[in-house]
C-alpha cells in the first residue's frame, strides 16, 4: 500500500504511516477537525520511487488546490520523541510537479544533520526508521499556533497553555514572531491578544477532550480560519514532561522530595531496586524517628513530604534537616512550599509524618547515648562498627542449601532489616562525625569562613571510599609490561577479556574481591556489580595510567590534603580560642572528633551493600530458573518484576515476559531524561521552575562551594562514568555522582555537580582529595561544554565560563 487517505488511518497503524499520519487518522477517528488529505507511506519510501500516478490521483480528488506536504517518520511524534521542527514541512504546495519535489524534500530531510543528531541523542537506529508523508489541503489562518493541555515550563496538570499568533501556525513553533501566551485554568477570560475569550474557551475544551482520548498531555497545533473554523494540524504527547505523582486522593496538594541524588543517583530505578529501596529508605527514617512515604515517579525515589511540612513542630526545622543530605536546592523550593498557604499548618493532632511519641522517645534515647559515646571514644567506636559491618558481611551470605527457585526466594523474602545493635553500631558514630562537621559553621560564624572548614575536613582517615580508590590506584602503579595493553585497549574489551580469564594477571581479582560488590548506582538491586562488569575499573585504570606528573599522584595528593588540614585545624582552634574561648573550645573539639568519624560516612552504605550483594545473587538464579522454563526471555529480567510478581512466576508459573518489555522500554526512555525535578506538587508542578532565578555575571554559574580551591581547567561532561576518558586536570562535569564515580576524582582537578549537599558522597571525596568542588549548579551538564575551559571557585561556589 503505497497512498492511503488520512480518513482511513489508525492508530495501529504508525510502522505503515508514520507517527504525525497516525496522530492525524486518530484525531479524525474522534470526530475532530482536520484538513482532509492523504499519506505516502513508508512503503514507497522502503522501495524508494515516488508512486506518482497514485500520488496525483489522490491531490486530484483533494481539488489540486494549495496543499501543505509534511514528514510523517516512524520515529515521530512517540511519547519520548516528538522530533518537533527535525524534519520537513512545506507549505502552499500547488501542482503536481510541486507536490513531488515536497515529497522528496520529505524524504530527503530524513537523514538530515539536524534529524540525524536528534535520532543519535535518543538512541533510535537510524536503520529501523522509515518516512512517510502526509499531504493536506492547506488551510489559510486568520491565527494559529500551540496549545499545551498541561503548563510545559512548570509541570503543572491543571493549567494550560497556548503559543498564537495572526497568520501561519510555522511563526509561533520557528520562534519567527512575537506570540501572545496565555495559560488557560478555570478563571473566566476576556478578550485579550488575538485571540478571543470564546476561542480561548473552545481551545480549552479541545485540550480536555484531546487529553482524555490519548490519555497523556498533549501538545496540540492549531489553526483557526476566516469563518472562526478551529482546525486541528497535529496532536503527539508532550515528550519533556516529567511523569506526574500518583493521584493521591486528598483535596490539598501534596509535596515530593526527590530523595535518589542523596545516593548520587538521578537515574531511574529498576522496578526490583524500587521495591526494595522504598522499604529500605522508610525504614531507615523511621529509626531516625520519621514516618516518609517514598512514592515512585518516574522510576525515581521522591519523598512524601505533606505531613511533615503542615505539622506545627516538623515544618520549624524541616528546612535545616534538609541542608545535610539534600543540599540547598531542596531547602530552597522546601521555603517556598513552606510559605505557600495551601501548606499552612493543620490544626488537631495527626502527625502522620511524625513518629509516635514513644517511638520518638526510645529512637532519641538511643541517638545520645550513640551519638555521645562515638564523641567521647571515637577510636573505639570505629572499633565497633567495623566489627558490626564484618559481621553483617558474614551473615548476608546465603546458606548452602539453597536449591529451587521457591528456596531462594523464601530466603530473599526473609532479608529484613537487623533489629540488633549492629545497627545501632554502624548509624550513631556516622551521625556524630557528620554533627562533628556541620555544627562549627555556625559556632565559627565570623571567625573562620566556609572555605577554611572544608580545609580542615579535607584529607579524613578511615574513609572506605578512598581507601577503594587508592587500593586501585596502586593497583594501577603495579601493572608493570601490560601499562600499554591497558591504555590501548577498549575497557569493555579488557572487562570481557577478565571475565574470561584470558587477561594477564594485573591484581584486578584481588580489588574485587574486596569491592566487587560496589558500583554506580549501587543501590539499585537491580544494577550489576563491579565484580559482574569492570569495564568500569579498567576505565578507571587507564585515566590513572595517564597521570605523569608526581605531584598529580592521588596518594601524594591525599597526603597533602591531610597535612593542610592538620595545620588549618591547630591554626583555626588557635584563633578562634583567642577571639571567644568558649566556642573556640568547643568547635576545636568537634572538629577534631569530625577527623575522627566524619571519614565514616561512608561506611554504612558500604556494609548495606553486603546483602544487597547476596539479594541480587539469588534474584540472577531465581531469573535463570525463569528464564530455562521459558518465563522470562533472560535471567536478569527479574530485575524488572517485583517479588510479589516473582512469586507467582515461581509457584504458578506465570509469564511475565510482556511486563518485562513494557518496562524495559519505559525505563530506557527515563535513562534518556537529563533532568529530575527538585521537587514536586501532586498537581505536577516543578517547584524549582516557578521559584525566581538566581542573578549571575556574565559567564559565571553560580552554585554552592563544597570544596575549597580554585582551578581552572578543560571541563570533562560525563554522563556515564563506565567508559569516561578523564585526563589528568581536567574539571569534572557531571548531573551527580555516588561512590562508583570516585575513582574518577582521583584524575580530575576539581568538581561541578548539578544536585548535592556538602555533606554527600561527591563533596566529601573532593575534599579527601583536596580538589575545588562546586555543587548545586543548575544545568551544568548542558551549559558546560566538554573541551571547554571553565574555572571552578570552591569558596565562592562560582564556575566561570572562558
Amino acid at each position: 500500500m503505497h497512498v492511503i487517505a488520512l480518513s482511513e488511518v489508525t492508530a495501529a497503524m504508525t510502522a505503515l504511516v508514520g507517527g504525525k499520519a497516525a496522530g492525524l487518522g486518530e484525531l479524525i477517528r474522534h470526530g475532530e477537525q482536520v484538513p482532509d488529505g492523504f499519506c505516502v507511506t513508508t512503503e514507497a519510501h522502503r522501495l524508494g520511487v515516488i508512486p506518482s500516478a497514485e500520488v496525483v490521483a489522490a491531490y486530484e480528488r483533494l481539488g489540486a488546490g494549495p496543499v501543505a506536504v509534511r514528514s510523517s517518520a516512524t520515529a515521530e511524534d512517540l511519547p519520548d520523541a516528538s522530533f518537533a521542527g527535525q524534519q520537513d514541512t512545506v507549505l502552499n504546495v500547488t501542482g503536481s510537479v510541486e507536490l513531488i519535489a515536497a515529497i522528496e524534500k520529505c524524504w530527503a530531510s530524513l537523514h538530515s544533520d539536524r534529524a540525524t543528531a536528534y535520532r543519535d541523542a535518543r538512541q533510535i537506529d537510524h536503520r529501523a526508521v522509515r518516512m512517510a508523508v502526509v499531504v493536506q489541503r492547506m488551510v489559510t489562518p486568520a491565527v494559529a499556533g500551540v496549545l499545551f493541555t498541561a503548563n510545559p515550563l512548570t509541570g503543572r496538570r491543571d493549567e494550560m497553555a497556548v503559543d498564537a499568533a495572526p497568520g501561519l501556525g510555522t511563526s509561533v513553533v520557528d520562534g519567527a514572531t512575537a506570540v501572545d501566551h496565555y495559560v488557560l485554568d478555570d478563571v473566566p477570560r476576556t478578550d485579550a491578544g488575538c485571540l478571543t475569550s470564546a476561542q480561548l474557551a473552545r481551545l480549552h475544551a479541545t485540550g480536555e477532550r484531546l487529553q482524555a482520548h490519548f490519555g497523556c498531555p498533549q501538545d496540540v497545533e492549531w489553526a483557526i480560519d476566516a469563518d472562526d473554523v478551529l482546525w486541528l494540524l497535529q496532536s503527539r504527547p508532550i515528550t519533556s514532561l516529567f511523569p506526574a505523582p500518583p493521584r493521591s486522593g486528598k483535596p490539598l496538594p501534596r509535596v515530593y522530595l526527590e530523595f535518589g541524588h542523596v545516593q548520587g543517583m538521578l537515574q531511574p530505578v529498576t522496578p526490583m531496586g524500587m521495591s526494595t529501596l522504598r522499604t529500605q529508605i522508610a525504614a531507615m527514617l523511621a529509626a531516625l524517628g520519621v514516618r516518609v512515604e517514598i512514592v515512585d515517579i518516574g522510576g525515581r525515589l521522591y519523598g512524601d513530604l505533606t505531613d511533615l511540612a503542615r505539622d506545627r513542630s516538623s515544618r520549624k526545622r524541616l528546612v535545616k534537616l534538609l541542608a545535610v543530605d539534600f543540599g540547598p536546592r531542596a531547602q530552597a523550593v522546601m521555603q517556598h512550599v513552606l510559605a505557600d498557604p495551601r501548606f499552612a499548618p493543620t490544626s488537631g493532632g495527626a502527625r502522620r509524618g511524625g513518629a509516635s511519641g514513644a517511638a520518638s522517645l526510645r529512637t532519641a534515647g538511643r541517638a545520645v547515648v550513640g551519638i555521645l559515646r562515638a564523641l567521647a571514644r571515637p577510636e573505639a567506636a570505629r572499633t565497633r562498627m567495623f566489627e558490626a559491618i564484618e559481621q553483617l558481611r558474614v551473615r548476608s551470605a546465603a546458606p548452602a542449601d539453597l536449591r529451587s527457585a521457591a528456596d531462594r526466594l523464601r530466603f530473599v523474602q526473609a532479608q529484613d532489616a537487623d533489629a540488633d545493635d549492629s545497627a545501632d553500631a554502624i548509624m550513631w558514630p556516622i551521625v556524630a562525625g557528620m554533627l562533628a562537621a556541620a555544627l562549627p559553621t555556625a559556632l565559627l560564624k565570623g571567625v573562620a569562613g566556609p572555605d577554611e572548614i572544608h580545609t580542615v575536613l579535607g584529607g579524613m582517615p578511615h574513609n572506605v571510599t578512598i581507601e577503594m580508590d587508592l587500593a586501585l590506584w596502586r593497583l594501577a602503579q603495579g601493572v608493570g609490561e601490560h601499562r600499554q595493553l591497558l591504555l590501548d585497549t577498549p575497557p569493555t574489551e579488557l572487562a570481557a577479556r577478565y571475565l574470561r580469564g584470558t587477561l594477564p594477571d594485573i591484581g584486578m581479582a584481588a580489588f574485587l574481591d574486596v569491592y566487587g560488590h560496589r558500583g554506580v548506582a549501587e543501590v539499585d538491586l537491580g544494577v550489576p556489580r563491579w565484580a559482574e562488569d569492570p569495564t568500569p575499573v579498567f576505565a578507571a585504570v587507564a585515566n590513572y595510567l595517564r597521570v605523569t606528573d608526581p605531584q598529580q599522584d592521588p596518594d601524594q595528593r591525599f597526603q597533602r590534603a591531610a597535612s593542610a588540614a592538620e595545620t588549618a585545624l591547630r591554626e583555626l582552634v588557635a584563633r578562634a580560642r583567642r577571639r571567644r574561648p568558649v566556642r573556640g573550645r568547643v568547635a576545636g573539639f568537634l572538629l577534631g572528633r569530625a577527623r575522627s568519624l566524619a571519614g565514616l560516612r561512608e561506611a554504612g552504605k558500604f556494609a548495606g551493600l553486603y546483602p544487597l550483594r547476596e539479594t541480587r545473587r539469588q534474584l540472577l538464579l531465581i531469573g535463570a530458573d525463569l528464564h530455562g522454563a521459558g518465563l522470562l526471555d533472560q535471567p536478569d529480567d527479574i530485575m524488572f518484576l517485583t517479588l510479589d510478581e516473582v512469586h507467582t512466576a515461581v509457584h504458578q508459573g506465570v509469564d511475565l515476559r510482556d511486563t518485562v518489555t513494557a518496562r524495559r522500554a519505559v525505563h530506557r526512555r527515563e535513562l534518556r531524561r537529563r533532568t529530575v525535578p527538585v521537587a514536586l506538587l501532586s498537581d505536577g508542578t516543578d517547584v524549582e521552575a516557578v521559584l525566581s532565578a538566581a542573578p549571575s555575571g556574565d559567564g559565571t554559574l553560580a552554585g554552592v562551594g563544597a570544596s575549597a580551591g580554585r582551578v581552572t581547567g578543560p571541563a570533562r561532561v560525563v554522563h556515564d562514568p563506565a567508559t569516561a576518558h578523564v585526563e589528568p586536570g581536567d574539571v569534572l562535569v557531571a548531573a551527580t555522582t555516588d561512590p562508583g564515580w570516585t575513582p574518577l576524582f582521583l584524575t580530575a582537578a576539581a568538581l561541578v555537580t548539578e544536585t548535592g549537599a556538602i555533606m554527600a558522597h561527591g563533596p566529601t571525596v573532593a575534599r579527601e582529595y583536596g580538589i575545588p568542588a562546586v555543587i548545586c549548579v543548575p544545568d551544568a551538564t548542558r551549559t558546560i561544554a566538554t573541551g571547554q575551559l571553565v574555572t571552578v571557585d570552591g569558596g565562592a561556589g562560582t564556575v566561570t565560563l572562558h
